[in-house]
């Protein structure tokens, strides 16, 4: 019997070992990774750069408090912005932490403005976390249930629907945010376009709200641009950043910028480990190998790549509805669940995944290269053709 908490549904395999877009279990069977940890893996398994860095930050310092200078947070924090146009960044440990930081400005943002309750508008099927107010701004039932009652203080719309936010915005004068991911994930890798995420920049500019994206997924160059937000022409006033920052290494972040910066002062919000050296130096080193091996140019050519496979391969199969995303985050939506999908995939030597309970999610790692992409395909395509036939 396990003493680990029963909260996963597990698959019947354990890893023990990976390199590159593979990983090996315990029984020696290798398997091409198309999940990399749900995003997390940036640069795949055992990179050499990533590991030595690693390994020399282990031997000269792990963990420092925060009462203290921490050198790499002003690196990693100085790179951040240099990147995405932001101001500061917060360290924390995951997504969630992210996000309940992002929440925790809006409501003091709010309190500054003197509004007593300060809203959140958020969007249905979004995912934002699982602790209670995380939780509390997703739009899942499924995993909100047992868990009431809720935090208070969010305003759901639906996803993509302007015309929703406009008119929450004329009948409730409490609004102070919107927080949205630039595409969902959990949802079913739904993207927003450009005009959308443009016309709600204006919309928050013009109420005085602000913008809060949720980039933890879909951020750290997994769409071909650092940050989903870049390829429109907007500048969010919070972002959320975590999974693919460390390469595995637990590290998240929140960025702030116009009418968000400076909002925290001393005693506000904190963390123990957040943003500690060995974390800092995993968020750094991604960074680093990004650029230096033109992985923001690689996952874009992938992704199209992979992408295209697809839809040649599928095109006129009946059940399959939708290919959509961007870059290295794909989702093929079918016309039935297909959570079976996950283990016929694991037995052919593919860890995927299914999110939403019909999109095929695809989270490779940027450093997946076409031969390998294309034995992707080759595995999963005629998984999907047989499945819907059956």
């Amino acid at each position: 019997m396990s003493h680990v908490m029963n909260t996963y549904a597990r698959l019947p395999v354990a890893f023990v070992r990976g390199e590159g877009a593979w990983l090996w279990d315990s029984e020696g069977k290798r398997y091409l990774d198309a999940l990399s940890g749900i995003a997390v893996n940036t640069l795949g398994h055992a990179h050499p750069r990533f590991t030595a860095a690693l390994n020399e930050q282990v031997g000269k310092l792990i963990h420092c408090s925060n009462i203290y200078e921490v050198q790499g947070q002003e690196r990693l924090a100085d790179k951040l912005c240099s990147l995405s146009g932001m101001q500061e960044v917060f360290f924390c440990n995951s997504g969630c932490e992210a996000n309940e930081a992002a929440i925790k400005l809006a409501r003091m943002y709010g309190h500054q403005q003197g509004i007593e309750s300060p809203a959140i508008i958020v969007m249905e099927k979004a995912f934002h976390g699982r602790t209670l107010a995380t939780l509390s701004a997703t739009g899942n039932r499924k995993v909100q249930a047992g868990f009431e009652p809720l935090v208070g203080g969010f305003v759901r719309v639906p996803y993509d629907d302007l015309e929703a936010i406009r008119q929450v915005a004329q009948h409730n004068s409490h609004v102070v945010a919107v927080l949205v991911e630039p595409i969902q994930g959990e949802g079913g890798i739904r993207t927003l376009d450009i005009d959308y995420l443009e016309q709600l920049r204006q919309i928050c500019d013009e109420h005085n709200w602000l913008l809060m994206l949720d980039e933890v997924q879909c951020g750290m160059a997994r769409t071909g641009k650092w940050f989903a937000f870049q390829h429109t022409g907007i500048l969010p006033d919070v972002m959320t950043l975590a999974k693919g920052l460390g390469s595995g290494v637990p590290i998240g972040a929140c960025l702030t910028a116009g009418k968000a910066a400076g909002l925290f002062k001393p005693g506000n919000h904190g963390s123990t480990f957040g943003g500690n050296p060995l974390a800092c130096t995993a968020g750094l080193t991604t960074l680093n190998i990004i650029e230096q091996d033109k992985l923001l140019a690689h996952a874009d050519s992938l992704g199209r790549f992979i992408w295209q496979g697809l839809v040649t391969a599928l095109q006129g199969v009946n059940g399959v509805k939708e290919i959509r995303g961007q870059g290295l985050m794909i989702g093929i939506e079918l016309e039935k669940p297909c959570g079976d999908l996950v283990k016929l995939a694991l037995a052919k030597g593919l860890l995927t995944n299914v999110t939403a309970e019909n999109v095929i999610r695809l989270l490779p790692p940027l450093v997946m290269s076409k031969d390998e992409a294309q034995q992707l395909l080759d595995i999963l395509c005629p998984l999907i053709k047989d499945f819907m036939q059956s």
